[in-house]
C-alpha cells in the first residue's frame, strides 16, 4: 500500500469519526433533555430513539472497511504526533465497540433507559424493591457486555468495562492506590474529626434560601470561574451531571432552600467538568484525539476547582460577604470563618455527592468494591441493599437509614456505568497533584483566588490538561503537569495541610 493510499485511508476515518461525533453530540443533549424537561410520558419514545442513535453509531464504527482502514491508516507517511495519537485511539474505539455485539448494544441501551426511569422514581419513593428487577436485568448485560470485550481485548470482565472510563487503567493499579488510601484515611480521619472538636462549632447559618436566589449566586460564581454562558446552561436534575458537547454544555444541579452549601458547591464541581469539554482543543474536537482524556482527568478537574480551590480560606474570604449580601443574611453566621467552618466541616455521612473530602474516598472504594462483585457475579441486586450497609458501617462506622440514602443515591449503576465510580477518587488524587504543582509554578494563584479571580489556575490546566486532549494518557498527563505519576502523597499532604494545620 502506497503512502499516499494510506493517506487517504486515514483521511477517510477522519471523516467516518466526525460522523460519529456528531451522533455522539446527539445522544448527550437528547440525555439531557431526558433528565431535566421530558414529560414522563414520553420515556418510552426517548428510549427508542436514543437505542437507533446507539446502534447507528455503533454500525458506523463497526463497519467491515473500518479495520481494514486502521491497518491501511498504519502505513501513512507524514502523520504527525496528533494524526499519530488520533490514529492509535481509533483503534481503540474500534477494538471495544467490536468486541460488543449490535443487538447487545441495542439491549443495553433500552435497558439503561428503563432502569434509568425506574430509578427516578423508585429513589423518590424510596422503595428498592421496583428496581432491583430491571437493575438485575441491567446487570445481566452489562456483564455480557463485560464478557464479550474480555474476551476480545484479553482483559479481566471488570477491566474491560474500565477502560471504557479511564483508557488504559487496570483494577491492579487501582487496588494499590486504594490500600495505601486504607492504610491512613481511617486515621487521619478520626484525627482530623477529634481536630475539629477541639476548635468553635460552626453557627448555623438559618434559611429559607429560595431557589431562584441559590441560582442567582450559582450563576455569578460560574462566571467568575470562566463558564461562558454563550455556550451553555445552567438547570435542574434529580442527580447533578454536566451534559452536551463543548460548544454547547449542559450543566445540572439540585437545590435544598434549607442549605444552599450543596447546590452551590455542585454547580462549582459541574462547571469544573464543562470547562474541561470547552479547553479541549478546537481543531481536534471532531475526532478521538480531542477528546477528553477519561473519567479520572474529567473528575480531577472537578475536583480541582470544587474541592482544591473553592475551599481554600483566600476564596472562602472573597465568596462569604457575597452570600451574605445575596441571600440578605445577618450577624456572625455569615463570617468567612463560620463559612468556611461550614465547608471544611469533615464527619462521615450517608450520600456520598455531600461528603468532605476526607471520607469521600471511602465512599468510592465501597461502591468499588461492590461493582466488582456484581460484575464478577458474587452480588445481585436482591442482595446489593444489606452488602452496601454492611460496608458503610465497616468503612465509615454509619448505616443508612434507608435504601434512598444507600444503595439508590447514585444514578450510575441504573444507567449501566460500572467501572464509573473509582475515577472519582483517581480524580481526587489528581486534583491534589495538580493544585500543588499550579501553585509550584505560579505564587499568586491562592492570592487570586482571594479577588474571586480563577484565570491563573484555568491558564495552568488549559495548558497541561485540556489542551493535551486525548493524546496522552491518563496518567502521562498527570506525570508531564506535575512531574510526578498519580499517588497518594499529594492528597494526604493536602489533608493535614488544610484540616491538621501540618
Amino acid at each position: 500500500m502506497s503512502g499516499r493510499n494510506s493517506t487517504a485511508a486515514y483521511e477517510a476515518l477522519k471523516d467516518r469519526f466526525e460522523r460519529l461525533a456528531a451522533l455522539s453530540g446527539a445522544q448527550a443533549v437528547l440525555h439531557w433533555d431526558r433528565a431535566t424537561m421530558m414529560p414522563e410520558g414520553g420515556a418510552g419514545a426517548r428510549a427508542e430513539q436514543q437505542a437507533i442513535l446507539s446502534l447507528i453509531a455503533h454500525e458506523t464504527l463497526t463497519a467491515p472497511e473500518v479495520a481494514g482502514l486502521i491497518d491501511e491508516a498504519r502505513e501513512a507517511d507524514g502523520l504527525d504526533p496528533w494524526d499519530r495519537a488520533n490514529l492509535h485511539e481509533m483503534a481503540r474505539l474500534h477494538a471495544h465497540a467490536t468486541a460488543t455485539p449490535a443487538s447487545l448494544v441495542t439491549r443495553l441501551s433500552r435497558q439503561k433507559s428503563a432502569a434509568e426511569m425506574v430509578w427516578r422514581k423508585a429513589r423518590a419513593a424510596n422503595d428498592y424493591a421496583s428496581l432491583a428487577p430491571e437493575l438485575d436485568k441491567l446487570i445481566a448485560l452489562v456483564r455480557e457486555q463485560a464478557a464479550a470485550k474480555a474476551e476480545a481485548l484479553g482483559l479481566d470482565p471488570y477491566d474491560a468495562l474500565l477502560d471504557g472510563y479511564d483508557p488504559g487503567r487496570r483494577s491492579a493499579d487501582i487496588d494499590v492506590l486504594f490500600a495505601e488510601l486504607e492504610s491512613f484515611l481511617p486515621g487521619l480521619l478520626r484525627e482530623v474529626m477529634e481536630h475539629q472538636a477541639r476548635g468553635p462549632a460552626a453557627l448555623p447559618i438559618e434559611g429559607p434560601f429560595p431557589v431562584a436566589l441559590q441560582e442567582k449566586i450559582g450563576r455569578e460564581v460560574m462566571d467568575l470561574i470562566g463558564f461562558d454562558f454563550a455556550h451553555g446552561r445552567l438547570d435542574v436534575s434529580h442527580h447533578p451531571f454536566t451534559g452536551g458537547v463543548p460548544d454547547d454544555s449542559r450543566i445540572t444541579t439540585r437545590y435544598d432552600e434549607a442549605d444552599f452549601t450543596e447546590s452551590l458547591m455542585a454547580v462549582i464541581h459541574e462547571t469544573g467538568h464543562s470547562l474541561y469539554e470547552r479547553g479541549l482543543p478546537p481543531e481536534w474536537r471532531s475526532q478521538p484525539a480531542g477528546r477528553a482524556r477519561g473519567m479520572t482527568i474529567h473528575e480531577s478537574q472537578s475536583l480541582l476547582f470544587e474541592m482544591q480551590a473553592a475551599r481554600t480560606e483566600s476564596f472562602i474570604r472573597f465568596l462569604a460577604p457575597r452570600l451574605k449580601t445575596g441571600f440578605g443574611g445577618e450577624g456572625p453566621a455569615w463570617e468567612p470563618e463560620n463559612v468556611l467552618r461550614h465547608y471544611r466541616r469533615v464527619a462521615p455521612g450517608f450520600i456520598r455527592v455531600q461528603a468532605d473530602e476526607v471520607s469521600y474516598p471511602l465512599h468510592v472504594m465501597l461502591r468499588y468494591g461492590l461493582e466488582r462483585a456484581m460484575i464478577a457475579g458474587e452480588l445481585t441486586a436482591k442482595d446489593l441493599p444489606a452488602a452496601w450497609n454492611e460496608g458503610m458501617e465497616r468503612m465509615l462506622g454509619i448505616v443508612p437509614p434507608d435504601d434512598a440514602a444507600g444503595c439508590m443515591q447514585d444514578i450510575h449503576w441504573p444507567s449501566g456505568s460500572f467501572g464509573y465510580f473509582p475515577t472519582y477518587t483517581l480524580g481526587a488524587l489528581a486534583a491534589a497533584q495538580l493544585f500543588a504543582a499550579a501553585k509550584q509554578r505560579h505564587d499568586g494563584i491562592e492570592e487570586a483566588l482571594g479577588q474571586g479571580d480563577f484565570a491563573p489556575l484555568l491558564g495552568f490546566v488549559r495548558t497541561h490538561v485540556h489542551g493535551k486532549g486525548a493524546s496522552r494518557t491518563p496518567d502521562e498527563i498527570v506525570s508531564e503537569a506535575t512531574g510526578e505519576p498519580l499517588g497518594t502523597a499529594a492528597f494526604k499532604a493536602h489533608i493535614e495541610a488544610r484540616y491538621l494545620g501540618k
